[in-house]
């Protein structure tokens, strides 16, 4: 039984080194064909946001294109996260880890 709950904790260990490891990663997403990208850890950190000139006059299609790209590369962090970790547990959905 000591051997188990040894063998769980060293999985659990190196879980977590690789989930910090992960979250340095950087994923980027661009939309409205370039117009705003935005680039994020896949901790969920946005590192930096770049907004094309020709879309600053249309306030609405602006907050529009940075909500969008926001979202889409937190979920592209997300997916990174969960696909790499996936690799770790063999599939198995561990609640609360990702």
């Amino acid at each position: 039984m000591n051997e188990l709950i040894r063998q769980a904790q060293m999985m659990q260990q190196k879980m977590l080194r690789t989930q910090e490891e992960i979250g340095k990663k950087e994923v980027e997403s661009s939309v409205g064909g370039g117009m705003v990208t935005v680039k994020a850890n896949c901790s969920g950190e946005i590192l930096a946001v770049s907004i094309d000139k020709a879309v600053l006059e249309d306030v609405d299609m602006l907050q529009d294109l940075v909500m969008s790209a926001v979202n889409e590369v937190l979920k592209e962090g997300k997916d990174v996260m969960q696909a790499e970790m996936a690799q770790i547990t063999g599939g198995m959905k561990i609640p609360g880890l990702f």
